[in-house]
This record gives structure tokens, sequence and C-alpha cells, in this order.
């Protein structure tokens, strides 16, 4: 898994590779976007879409959309404020930091095949997740999300919040629609009819 903030590739000369880069990064894989989002009070924050089935290799993009009120994105992992791990035991962990203006972008390349639950820092009480398939399903993010309770060096993995283990989209439903969106009022997610994700 390759992790590139913008800060990170312009530091690093970034601009002048560029022009080389991007014809080979385009023909490689489409790049995913989901977008950090929250109503103009902030009182309700999501990630859209929440869910999404994604190819080996893919880049996955969150774009910061909710002006006044910073996100992240946090993979559900141990390394990171001692999360239960809910990715590919393969995979790297990541975390975006504070993502603070419209426009803020972090993206990943993700390799591994299997389930990547993920979180906002600032908002993950509220429910504030999303979960990402790669390929075919399975790890640690395929399981119950109190899996690892009474195993060897789990005592203290932090468990998913109630909220947010009512905000994950199933696999099932990922699997089928390609593409999932929060919930609506009702509890039910809201299914985006088409059956690709919206890529850039």
């Amino acid at each position: 898994m390759t992790m590139v903030t913008r800060r990170a590739f312009l530091s690093a000369g970034g601009l002048a590779l560029a022009g080389l880069g991007a014809p080979r990064i385009v023909r490689a894989a489409s790049i995913v976007e989901i977008r950090m989002r929250s109503d103009k009070d902030g009182a309700h924050a999501w990630f859209d879409p929440i869910g999404v089935l994604v190819r080996s290799g893919q880049t996955v993009r969150w774009i910061m959309d909710s002006p006044g009120n910073p996100h992240t994105t946090t993979a559900y992992h141990p390394k990171n404020a001692r999360h239960s791990l809910r990715i590919p035991e393969t995979a790297s962990p990541w975390d975006s930091g504070f993502l603070v203006n419209p426009g803020d972008r972090f993206e990943v390349q993700l390799t591994a095949e299997g389930v990547y639950d993920y979180f906002c820092l600032p908002h993950e009480q509220a429910g504030m997740v999303g979960r990402i398939v790669v390929g075919r399903p399975g790890g640690p993010g395929a399981l119950p999300v109190d899996y690892f309770v009474g195993r060897p060096g789990t005592a203290d993995w932090l468990p998913v919040p109630p909220d947010a283990v009512k905000m994950f989209p199933s696999v099932a439903a990922i699997m089928a629609e390609k593409v999932v969106r929060r919930r609506e009022a009702s509890g039910r997610h809201n299914v985006r009819p088409t059956h690709a994700p919206r890529s850039g």
C-alpha cells in the first residue's frame, strides 16, 4: 500500500515529475473519490460514499468537503491509537492527519485484497466510518467487530464504538451494489443505482 499526501508529493519534487508520472498512473487504475462531509452545523458528519468496492491497486482519494469541520481518514489498526485491527493483516495502516480546508485530499493505493474499515478521528463516536472492499472480502474487517476479544496481544485494543458499528454498510451490500451511500433516516443505506464507483 502506498500513501501519498499532497504536501509530501509537492515537497518531494512532485511538480517536476507530475508530467512524467501522470500517464502511467492513469493507465494503471482509476482513482476512487470519497468525500468527507457534514451538515452546515457540524452535527452530522459522514463519508460519501460510506462503502465502495475497488480493484487491487486502485487509489482511493478522500477529499475534504466540509468547511469549518476538520476530518481525518484513519484505518482501524492498533498502530492508530490502539484501535482494533479491521484491515487486512498484510496492509499498512494509514492516518491522514487533520484535513482542514475544502479541497484538502489524502490518497492511498490499496493492494492487499480484503475489507478495510476506517474512521474519522474527531467524529468516530458519532458514527463517521467507512468501508472499502478490495477485490474479494476477507480479513479482520469481514469478521464481527468483537472478534479479537480474549485473543492474546489484544487486551489494549479499542473496540469500534456502538454508533460507528451501526453505520457500516454490510460487505454483502458493497459486493452487490459496488457503491453504498450513508443511511437515510429510515436506517437503510442509500445504495447508488449504478454499479461502478465514482472515479476521477
